[in-house]
């Protein structure tokens, strides 16, 4: 029986039209995918610890209880830091730190107009009630602001239960997709979702990892300057880190600035800049492909529009989660010979490639011999 053929730009059209509808559905559901998904990436992380309590004798629902507790207290010791480096911040900054603040904008606004007649609207320095206006609309109500707080709140609160839960289930969900795939090997579709796995980990782990080299250096090179609240600038770039080409420049920017109104001197701020800047050259060259390697193993284009698409989709957070989204999509367009076309245009350039294509040419065929 002869099978119906689809043509190439019919697959194309479906394949647009797909993800025109996975756009869509994750605009409308992002009050729940996005705590879904951090949320299943965190259980992934936290998954060989589980299975290393239960290979204790221990069950599976105390295991889970005990790693998640573990990894709260954790992530609460760092949001402590964090406040008490922002505590210390906003208590330095005085009258003292203000009037050098609105001195410098009122210099910058001066500037400004007089070398390209552009006024910044701030000729009597930063006025607090119009960041306020720009930030909050005048038509957002009490009531509204009330609801995204409850909002805000039902997410941080889903998120730990979301864990719980696919930490006790993920066998379950295992199952699940072997049954959906019943024409596959199982064993063989345990292996990929388990590869799947063992791929968030690793970058999880990488990541963080570079994030706190990143905080110890940045922090070790501001004392050495001489910069106030070093730590506080440290960390927050090492953090920022996480964002792929846009979070180094937003975490220098913030040392850089606070330097040039600090200093009485440029060769502070330009310092800043050029350690950031060598900083972020190692890492790159260096921190990164030796820590996590070829874990994620995507092109600076994709990866780039990714970040593009995930903060229009979800903001932060999108920016945050599509890498590894786009990690595993690759693995998955690597399994079928449809998709691995796809999972080729996610991943680095094959350089090689035209030279084995002119090699082949170059063998000559059996017409030609004769």
């Amino acid at each position: 029986m002869d099978t119906l053929r689809v043509p190439g730009y019919i697959k194309t059209v479906y394949i647009a039209l797909l993800i025109i509808i996975i756009v869509f559905f994750m605009i409308m559901a992002k009050g729940l995918l996005v705590p879904l998904l951090i949320a299943g990436y965190i259980a992934m992380l936290l998954t060989s610890t589980c299975n290393m309590l239960e290979r204790r004798k221990i069950p599976r629902s105390i295991s889970a209880f005990i790693v998640l507790s573990l990894f709260l207290i954790f992530i609460l010791g760092i949001f402590a830091l964090i406040y008490i480096q922002v505590r210390v911040f906003a208590a330095d900054l005085g009258d003292e730190l203000s009037t050098k603040l609105n001195s410098f904008i009122i210099q910058a606004n001066a500037w400004c107009l007089e070398a390209f007649g552009f006024d910044l609207g701030m000729r009597n320095g930063f006025e607090v009630s119009k960041a306020v206006e720009i930030v909050q609309p005048e038509n957002t109500s009490t009531t509204s602001l009330i609801f995204s707080t409850i909002s805000t709140l039902s997410d941080i609160i889903l998120l730990p239960v979301f864990i719980f839960f696919l930490l006790i289930y993920r066998d379950h969900l295992a199952v699940f997709i072997t049954k959906v795939f019943r024409k596959e090997n199982n064993t063989m579709l345990l292996d990929k979702m388990k590869s799947l796995r063992q791929i968030v980990h690793r970058y999880i782990v990488g990541a963080s990892k570079v994030m706190f080299i990143l905080a110890i250096v940045n922090t070790g090179v501001l004392f050495a300057l001489g910069i106030e609240h070093a730590i506080f600038f440290g960390v927050l770039a090492g953090m920022l880190n996480i964002i792929p080409y846009l979070g180094p420049s937003l975490g220098a920017i913030l040392p850089f600035l606070f330097a040039l109104i600090t200093k009485d001197s440029l060769f502070y701020p330009i310092a800043v800049l050029v350690a950031f800047t060598f900083i972020q050259l190692l890492e790159g060259t260096f921190l990164t492909p030796k820590i996590t390697g070829g874990t994620v193993n995507l092109n600076a284009l994709v990866t780039f529009i990714g970040l593009l698409i995930g903060g229009a989709i979800w903001g932060i957070a999108g920016m945050i989660l599509i890498i590894p989204t786009i990690a595993i999509l690759k693995k998955l367009f690597e399994l079928s010979p449809d998709t691995q076309p796809y999972a080729y245009l996610f991943g680095e350039e094959d350089s090689n490639w035209f030279k084995r294509r002119k090699r082949r040419s170059e063998i000559p065929t059996t017409e030609d011999e004769a």
